[in-house]
């Protein structure tokens, strides 16, 4: 199984030759896909750029999340990074973004919304979909397995 490096150097590598670009809007992954792509050469041609958006404010504010989506559904819900992602790509004028809200725990989850739920959403020039995960393990786990999922993903989607 290729390690999460080799499969952004590739996601980076065909992006380039398409002349496409890519940005984030993460919440509970506090920007570890923008450091997984950052980390490896060549980033810059397809990176446009990534946002952190931890409070519901901010998603509001920045990324244009409705009030209502986050009072009726809250941030850990697919109608919010469905939004996430619509925000980031029309922010950043890119043709692809990966959006993630997710309880990393230990705190925080409830009996419909335990630790370890994420919604990952990738948003492509043909498709938009919205993923519901159910991680376990340690808090720095569900990230890294959040981080894990959006990147194969996008790697699936692209049918490297």
């Amino acid at each position: 199984m290729k390690n999460t490096y080799n499969i952004v150097k590739n996601i980076i590598e065909k992006l380039t030759l398409e002349n496409q670009t890519i940005s984030f809007a993460e919440s509970c992954t506090g920007g570890r896909i923008a450091v997984a792509f950052t980390a490896v050469p060549g980033a810059s041609a397809i990176l446009n750029g990534s946002c952190v958006t931890y409070s519901n404010e901010i998603k509001h504010l920045w990324l244009g999340v409705e009030d209502e989506v986050l009072d009726q559904y809250g941030a850990v819900s697919s109608q919010c990074v469905a939004q996430m992602l619509e925000g980031i790509q029309k922010l950043a004028k890119s043709n692809y973004a990966i959006a993630v809200s997710g309880i990393a725990g230990p705190s925080g989850g409830t009996e419909l919304k335990p630790v370890g739920t994420v919604y990952i959403g990738l948003k492509t020039p043909f498709i938009q979909e919205v993923f519901h995960c159910n991680f376990s393990g340690s808090r720095e786990e569900i990230q890294e397995q959040s981080t894990r999922f959006s990147i194969k993903k996008l790697e699936e989607i692209l049918n490297i």
